[in-house]
């Protein structure tokens, strides 16, 4: 019995603990796609596809992941050129522009779901977060 009382103190102390911690940023892909390219000038959303848009996320964090397993910080313009030499690599025709949008987007929504630096105050036109739970 007393191990009952103890087991139930901890998981009681636990729970309240973790209810009070804020939830850790996820990037989901998908909320990703849809909340940058509803956001990129109409010059650029008109040339991209949503499917462009996640090609180019991918290959965005396949570069942070070859960076990450050198332990190191990968720098903006290299994440760009990174993006740049695939997109030719697969035959895209994406100008700099475009492809600079969507990182930019990205920058944003990382920074709006909390995952790097802090939640920005977004105008009203542009909405808060991607989801109301994450702000």
């Amino acid at each position: 019995m007393a191990v009952f009382a103890i087991a139930a103190v901890l998981v009681g102390r636990e729970a309240s603990r973790l209810a009070a911690a804020p939830p850790r940023p996820v990037f989901d892909m998908d909320e990703a796609v849809v909340w940058i390219a509803d956001r990129l000038p109409e010059s650029v959303s008109s040339q991209l596809s949503h499917a462009d848009v996640r090609q180019i996320l991918l290959w965005s964090v396949d570069h942070l992941r070859l960076v990450a397993l050198q332990e190191r910080v990968a720098e903006e313009d290299e994440t760009f050129g990174f993006v740049v030499d695939r997109a030719a690599e697969a035959g895209h025709d994406w100008s700099a522009v475009e492809v600079k949008a969507v990182l930019d987007g990205q920058s944003e929504y990382l920074q709006v779901i909390g995952a790097a630096g802090p939640v920005p105050s977004l105008p009203p036109e542009r909405g808060g977060g991607p989801t109301e739970d994450r702000q």
